[in-house]
């Protein structure tokens, strides 16, 4: 069998990060499974929504039907001062046990893997607190300069070898990286769980069969976001619950999903012409399209075509016999 703790366990672990990061070190907190993650995908960091948001970088979960993708997306730290240190698989023992990510006042051992913008496998370099304000460091992450000040430049921290897209550490084929002696310190500071917002995005993803590599074949869609709980989520919500409830074929799913990234796409590049703002009139067609694609969302889960046979049987039934 290779799965025996569900997603409600991998949630708990990631509420546990309030325990001493000692025990990070030593435990697998949260689940272990026989099979070890996908390779990270390659994906462009959404531009930064504001001054005070940190990057946490996408990695891969585990539900019940296999690992799922948990998008890249840019949140508020609890407090002043904290930065994220992302979760991370590792291999003993013949099992892959996931370590859960957690906020403190350095960033500790996430198991050298590189998940990028920043974190390139030690440390962070993506920016740091100066004072009660965080500075973006540009050279890793997307920062529009125009809006957010609190910047500067710092390209020794880019990784200029060969990306390594492993997504866990130790055993075959895993990134080969043990904890520093700084990082063993800092595994002794008090440490913050993750914010609701975390925690929210990630039963989020959890819920979007999309995410799903078993679906996606390692190359989620919607890889990264600008923030928790945009309408881009709560539209791949909808269409979650479609599927799960049988409302939404496999067809309609599929053209759903592609409407959602051709909108994304479509954001994505005009952002980037225009130095990560879109215009008002390029506001009015993304809302134009969402809303568009919720009325077809709306559509699809209320007619008459169904994903489970008993529910097809019983939606031809009514039809043939309306008043029964």
């Amino acid at each position: 069998m290779h799965k025996f703790i569900s997603i409600r366990t991998l949630l708990l672990g990631l509420l546990l990060a309030l325990v001493p990061a000692a025990s990070f070190a030593q435990f697998g907190v949260g689940i272990s499974i026989r099979i070890g993650p996908p390779v990270l995908p390659v994906y462009a960091q959404p531009i930064c929504p504001g001054d005070g948001y940190l990057w946490t970088p996408g990695y891969w979960g585990y539900g019940d039907d296999g690992y799922f993708w948990v998008p890249g997306v840019w949140v508020t730290p609890p407090r002043v001062g904290v930065l994220w240190t992302p979760g991370y698989w590792g291999w003993g023992g013949g099992l892959y046990a996931f370590h859960a990510g957690y906020w403190g006042p350095h960033v500790g051992f996430y198991g050298g893997v590189n998940y990028g913008f920043g974190y390139g496998g030690v440390g962070f370099g993506g920016g740091e607190w100066r004072g009660g304000r965080f500075a973006y460091n540009t050279a890793v992450t997307n920062v529009n300069t125009t809006v957010i000040h609190n910047t500067y430049v710092n390209r020794t921290v880019v990784n200029n070898t060969t990306v390594n897209r492993v997504a866990f550490n130790g055993g075959p084929g895993g990134v080969a990286a043990r904890p520093t002696a700084q990082e063993q310190t800092y595994s002794r500071e008090s440490h913050i769980q993750p914010t609701a917002a975390q925690v929210s995005h990630v039963q989020a993803a959890q819920t979007n069969r999309a995410n799903y590599a078993s679906v996606n074949h390692g190359k989620p869609a919607t890889a990264a976001m600008s923030r928790v709980n945009t309408r881009e989520a709560n539209q791949q919500n909808r269409i979650a619950n479609g599927v799960k409830s049988g409302q939404l074929t496999p067809g309609e799913t599929a053209h759903l999903e592609n409407k959602e990234a051709h909108i994304n796409n479509e954001v994505h590049n005009d952002r980037a012409a225009n130095g990560g703002k879109l215009t008002p009139q390029e506001k009015a067609q993304v809302n134009h399209q969402q809303n568009n694609t919720s009325k077809q969302i709306y559509q699809d889960k209320h007619n008459e075509k169904v994903d489970h046979p008993v529910q097809q049987q019983h939606a031809n039934n009514e039809k043939e016999h309306p008043h029964r």
